[in-house]
């Protein structure tokens, strides 16, 4: 039976580098690249970290059934789980790791409610998640604002999920991942 791991968090609770240092030290897991349309930041990759898409082109894939699931997370700021990325790591015979808005999170949970692990990444604090935030560099006031709002309401939804890891400790938040994950992928159902 094909196994999935989700990892969902409020935007700056630390789940991309969380999942970064997993995907290094677990070699049966691939990364789950997402589609979305908002802004390249400076040092991300197309096809690396995520799919970059116009509007347009994110709008189309949906009309054509291309998503398991897709959110619009901000006003025109969609992202989505693209069915091809999850076909391709199954074709290498490796467990898909997906990093996750919250509500995709649990859109993809409940599609795969018998083969997956679902770990939601919590904040120590939401002034500290307001400090990554801010030392992104990426955000104006208002999206910043934006940003911490929804992330209060996303973290009434971490018991919704089957882990919660407290990234207060950085290294701690991973080796506690990678111990989750490993177990879980090497139960035998």
């Amino acid at each position: 039976m094909k196994k999935f791991i989700i990892i969902s968090a409020p935007s700056g609770a630390g789940k991309t580098s969380i999942v970064r240092s997993v995907l290094k030290k677990v070699p049966q897991l691939a990364f789950s690249i997402s589609a979305t349309t908002r802004k390249k930041r400076e040092n991300e990759i197309n096809g690396k970290d995520y799919f970059f898409l116009t509007l347009e082109e994110f709008k189309k894939k949906i009309s054509e059934g291309a998503f398991l699931e897709w959110e619009e997370v901000y006003k025109d700021c969609f992202y989505g789980t693209l069915k091809s990325e999850v076909q391709r790591i199954s074709n290498k015979g490796k467990t898909v790791i997906f990093d996750l808005d919250v509500v995709g999170g649990l859109k993809l949970k409940k599609k795969f409610i018998k083969q997956s692990l679902s770990i939601f990444i919590m904040p120590p604090s939401t002034d500290i998640l307001t400090s990554r935030l801010k030392s992104r560099g990426t955000e104006t006031k208002e999206t910043l604002k934006m940003r911490v709002h929804i992330a209060k309401k996303e973290m009434l939804s971490k018991d919704k999920f089957d882990k919660v890891i407290l990234n207060e400790d950085f290294s701690l938040a991973c080796k506690k991942a990678k111990e989750l994950i490993t177990n879980f992928i090497n139960l035998k159902k």
